[in-house]
């Protein structure tokens, strides 16, 4: 008989690992609590508007076409994915605008208009980014890091040159002299939800995967990604059942037996993978005496990354400045983290980012009008906040913002206004205080100490998504479901 597996959550780790066992002839289950799969990649349709209500970047598409060939089919039979020129433009406040490409010698003429001073230095930091990657992907990314047999083929010298032990900021200051690509480069930290201001240089090897390998948008919106793993995992014959919340995970002796559902219903299976959130897996979804004290206060003690306050616009109008991909930086970068990160609270001069994938996909807006994706990074949720007060105001702040900084006549054009709060990804996903990447990577190796993929103590139990190593993004979300499939392997022999 094959051996059972349940998989808790239907997002693109669950969903990837699914497909992945499936593959290997395990009786695969998933449950997930929602009534879509994708977790926090989602879509929404309003009155003629589209909108991704996730993510906005699709980079290392390798990773997925690793998955779809493992399982015997063609990722290019199921998506159709196209590199955006520019990748994104920028727009800083004293009336400097620069499109950004992933052919440096595009990028290096735009620079030479506004900070010639660093040209050479900007294809001088992406050979370092380059660099970085070479030293880290295949001991850091593409590595489950789960015991000391992981490490054997970490060379120490490597190690020391990762740039551990400064911060983005403080590399970035020492290699540039103009402030706009100071503020370009620190951006790119903001992808798995820190501050460049706190986090490692390490991840300065961020700026390597768009920028060198390469920045995609799906033809029909990223939904499709989610969509496309949806029909590989019924494909394989994985059997998914919706709006059924798993309420807890049983462990005796060591071993998980069972889930039980909100319903009462309880499953057995003979092995677990958990694509909920980390944090809320170890904390409330696992019976408390199977997590040890310690491992309890090491999970709460996690600073979670940042949150994000959204608005998906509907707007009866267009702006010939508008990109695909947009970001309006703010005056005081390093005032706007410190009020995210330390002061838990919303920034009044945020960076503000503006996907507007109607200038790719006219029919993601009627003819004349606009679908904007607007996007602040936020706090993370805490007891001090009254997101229901914040909702309306802060929207309105981020409207009139907007028109100050070149898009006039939003207010008065608006058809379509939807908001998600932090309090809404925690509602809604479970997401540990409303975070979007997981854990944060605050500290000088936090980026490499997020949950592992495999539950220590616990003999069947594993974990997938972006609260779990190697980070948030759609290709770590699926190289996690990868490590945890070579940790099932190891630990099964």
């Amino acid at each position: 008989m094959d051996q059972k597996v349940i998989v808790i959550g239907a997002g693109l780790g669950g969903l990837a690992v699914s497909s992945l066992l499936a593959n290997r002839g395990f009786d695969v289950t998933i449950f997930e609590k929602n009534s879509t799969h994708g977790g926090k990649m989602q879509e929404m349709e309003v009155e003629g508007f589209r909108f991704d209500t996730g993510p906005s970047l699709f980079t290392m598409p390798f990773i997925l076409e690793k998955l779809f060939d493992i399982c015997g089919e063609n990722l290019h039979d199921f998506l159709t994915f196209e590199e955006l020129d520019p990748l994104c433009r920028y727009f800083y406040r004293d009336g400097v605008c620069f499109d950004n490409y992933s052919d440096v010698e595009k990028s290096k003429r735009e620079i030479r208009e506004f900070a010639p001073e660093d040209e050479e230095a900007y294809s001088e930091f992406l050979n370092h980014a380059a660099k970085l990657y070479v030293q880290t992907a295949d001991a850091f990314l593409f590595n489950p890091l789960y015991d000391l047999s992981d490490l054997k083929g970490l060379k120490f010298t490597d190690f020391l040159g990762i740039d551990a032990f400064s911060t983005v900021s403080d590399v970035i200051d020492q290699r540039f002299q103009s402030d706009h690509l100071k503020k370009f480069f620190k951006r790119f930290t903001t992808y798995n939800g820190s501050s460049p201001f706190q986090a490692p240089a390490t991840l300065n090897v961020i700026p390597h995967v768009e920028l060198n390998q390469g920045g995609y948008y799906v033809r029909g919106g990223l939904y499709r990604i989610s969509e496309a793993l949806y029909e590989l995992a019924k494909k394989m014959g994985v059997q998914i059942e919706f709006n059924a919340p798993v309420q807890k995970i049983s462990v005796a002796d060591k071993y998980v037996q069972s889930v039980k559902l909100k319903d009462g219903s309880e499953h057995n299976a003979d092995f677990i993978v958990a694509n909920s959130d980390a944090t809320d897996t170890l904390l409330n979804l696992i019976n408390e005496s199977a997590v040890s004290v310690f491992k309890r206060k090491k999970q709460e003690s996690i600073e979670p990354s940042c949150s994000g306050f959204v608005m998906l616009l509907g707007v009866k109008k267009q702006w010939p400045q508008l990109k695909h991909h947009n970001i309006f930086f703010s005056e005081n970068y390093e005032n706007e983290f410190s009020r995210i990160f330390e002061e838990k609270i919303l920034p009044e001069d945020p960076t503000i980012y503006v996907a507007n994938t109607s200038y790719t996909d006219s029919n993601h807006a009627p003819d004349g009008c606009s679908n904007l994706f607007v996007l602040v990074n936020a706090p993370y949720v805490t007891a001090d906040q009254d997101w229901n007060s914040l909702r309306e105001k802060y929207s309105q702040h981020l409207i009139q913002e907007l028109e100050r900084r070149g898009l006039e006549g939003i207010e008065e054009s608006l058809v379509v206004k939807e908001i998600i709060t932090p309090v809404d990804f925690l509602k809604r996903y479970g997401s540990n205080r409303g975070s979007i990447y997981g854990t944060s990577s605050n500290s000088k190796f936090a980026a490499f100490l997020r949950p592992r993929n495999k539950v220590r103590g616990i003999k069947n139990l594993y974990m997938v998504g972006g609260s779990t190593h190697p980070g948030g993004g759609i290709p770590l979300v699926i190289q996690s479901a990868f490590n945890a499939i070579e940790l099932l392997e190891r630990f099964r022999k």
